[in-house]
């Protein structure tokens, strides 16, 4: 929160991945919120991600993930679903923020559904990093995200997505080669 304006913190989790929805998080945290394990979710194990996510998910002003199917990814491209996925996030939180920062360089204006108005947003690189709101984003997309493939795991098997979460590693490009591709591969990615 900057000046007792309620900020909400914007990420994604599983743009680079091959099949699997995007999900998107926003999160808005208390003022006087201190968590020092806080940090971009690419730079902590699976984890420490578990263990933050409870501290966020209770501590939180307001939070929410979206999860943007295959299916819409492959019809409007990933980063508009990335971008459509958070601003859904944000109309679903409790309370109204007045400002956005969204990790990354791409961001489209986006309206509070209440009042019509056009909230201010920045976007901010790395910033998942930088800012507590975004990393609690970050965080809290991952764990759904994982949680979510890790059940995809149990009814696609031989993928590996309990490890690799669907992105285009070595296990999961030579399983696509042997087993062909799920109902939840994105069609328009390269596999």
């Amino acid at each position: 929160m900057i000046e007792g304006i309620p900020e909400a913190g914007c990420d994604e989790a599983g743009r680079g991945c091959l099949c699997g929805p995007v999900a998107c998080a926003a999160v808005i945290l208390p003022p006087d919120f201190q968590c020092e394990d806080l940090n971009d979710s690419k730079q902590l194990s699976a984890k420490k991600r578990e263990s933050l996510r409870p501290i966020i998910e209770s501590r939180a002003l307001a939070w929410a993930v979206v999860m943007v199917e295959p299916e819409e990814i492959d019809r409007i491209n990933i980063l508009k679903a990335s971008i459509a996925g958070m601003q859904r996030a944000l109309d679903q939180l409790t309370i109204r923020p007045k400002h956005i920062i969204v990790d990354g360089n791409r961001f489209s204006p986006y309206r509070d559904p209440e009042t019509f108005m056009d909230i201010p947003h920045h976007t901010v690189v790395k910033g998942d990093g930088k800012y507590m709101s975004i990393a609690a984003a970050s965080i809290l997309a991952k764990t759904h995200r994982d949680e979510l493939m890790t059940r995809y795991n149990e009814i696609y098997p031989g993928y590996g997505w309990d490890r690799n979460a669907g992105y285009p590693t070595k296990e999961h490009r030579e399983a696509i080669s042997r087993l062909g591709i799920t109902p939840i591969h994105r069609k328009t990615f390269r596999m």
